[in-house]
């Protein structure tokens, strides 16, 4: 299977570690190159391509292994590795590199709920020292006065605005932003199903569709083409004897025969997958579980008055607009009554933004565990959807006096939350 390497990743990446190892006068080079992008866009993929291109030795290390039970085991394993590159360059005459993935997930700082360690603090100092004396890194507890080979270190990551500010600053980090253009993603997406004999005008249509997916979205709907055979073998074998013909067989491999590459399957595949996404972003378990947000900050309004909402009490007479022979509202009446004046700010300001309205209600129990239900749920789009927003937002306050009432705003476009706004709070 031939792989697609972008030229301006390969052009990026092959003169950073070249310079690393020329002596130019004058010039200080700065020892590491930062790789950052969103997820799932192949940053680590293309630099594998890359060193099996230039026939560079990468030393690895993984995000997981800047932390550790022990204070200082990070820093030093760091400096092992790095001087294990640099025995390398001496004994198999090549190039080597310090590879270490997704450092900001092992040394980030994403929110005040991440725990800053002292192995992060000596981690990002460790680094820091390395890349101002690239050729004098020596392990705790020794010291050896002969320099060694100066070894380029690649990183990559997807937010370096979480790592501390002096270790990504110019002169020891040079940043590399990875968004592959759509040549390269019909390149990539061409190699990948190089072997299928999908055509490349299928390939670009097949982009085209999905184009705010990231590069793994296509290399996932490649092999979810093989569920239906693996179904099929399953049930040929039974699912109770699958073990045994799979692991430890006397029997030879099962063979499988090519699926469906038609660009019609794959773009209903796709479209499965998508769904699947847009479920994850809709459903939001973690908040009910956790109260804890996962992705960017939202809009968390509060009432500007901390009592409770001026509800009716349950033996008084509420006051609503007369209604008609069929029991609703009569036309051109808003029912505000019940309706605190900064729940209907925040309501018109949902709507008028473009965004769907969902109206919650938790009762005193489950509020501790962030357990809401909907009540109701407007499009921006369907006809008086103010006037429907309000006359919902009423029916609910009377129905719902002694539970808690939010409205949340829903982003049309990505399905996030972008308001949550609790308008009423139980006696």
């Amino acid at each position: 299977m031939s792989y697609y390497l972008a030229p301006h990743f390969l052009d990026k990446l092959s003169i950073h570690i070249t310079k690393n190892y020329l002596d130019l006068p004058g010039v200080k080079v700065p020892l590491i190159l930062g790789i950052h992008g969103r997820k799932g866009e192949g940053k680590s993929f293309q630099c594998e391509l890359v060193f099996e291109r230039m026939g560079v030795v990468p030393v690895h290390m993984s995000a997981g292994e800047l932390e550790s039970p022990d204070a200082g085991d990070p820093a030093r394993l760091i400096r092992l590795r790095y001087r294990e590159a640099a025995e390398s360059v001496k004994v198999n005459g090549k190039m080597a590199v310090l590879m270490i993935n997704d450092i900001d997930a092992g040394m980030g700082r994403v929110d005040r709920f991440t725990q800053y360690t002292v192995n992060t603090q000596l981690v990002a100092g460790t680094l820091m020292n390395i890349a101002d004396n690239p050729t004098n890194v020596q392990l705790p507890g020794s010291y050896d006065a002969e320099p060694i080979q100066r070894i380029p270190i690649i990183v990559t990551g997807n937010d370096f605005a979480t790592l501390y500010a002096p270790l990504i600053r110019d002169g020891r980090m040079e940043k590399f932003y990875w968004e592959p253009s759509r040549d390269d993603r019909i390149g990539i997406v061409q190699g990948i199903f190089s072997l299928d004999g999908v055509s490349r005008r299928e390939i670009e249509q097949l982009v085209d569709t999905f184009a705010d997916q990231s590069i793994d979205f296509y290399s996932a709907l490649h092999s979810r083409l093989y569920d239906e055979q693996v179904r099929q073998f399953i049930e040929t074998v039974g699912i109770d004897r699958v073990s045994l013909r799979v692991v430890n067989s006397a029997e030879q491999p099962p063979e499988f025969r090519p699926p469906d590459f038609s660009l019609d399957h794959l773009l209903e595949l796709g479209r499965l997958m998508v769904r699947e996404q847009q479920r994850i972003q809709e459903l939001r378990l973690v908040e009910t579980y956790n109260n804890l947000r996962i992705d960017q900050p939202i809009d968390r309004q509060e009432p500007v008055s901390a009592m409770p909402s001026p509800l009716p009490q349950p033996n008084s007479t509420p006051t609503h607009p007369p209604a008609t022979a069929n029991g609703s509202p009569p036309t051109g009446s808003t029912p505000i009554e019940l309706i605190p004046a900064e729940a209907l700010q925040t309501l018109h300001g949902i709507l008028n933004r473009g965004d769907r309205l969902g109206i919650e209600t938790v009762d005193t129990r489950r509020f501790r565990t962030n357990a809401w239900q909907c009540y109701s749920m407007i499009q921006p789009q369907q006809a008086n959807s103010i006037e429907a927003a309000k006359h919902a937002l009423e029916s609910c306050l009377q129905a719902h006096r002694q539970d808690y009432v939010r409205l949340v705003g829903i982003n049309a476009r990505d399905r996030r939350r972008t308001v949550e706004t609790i308008v009423h709070r139980p006696v």
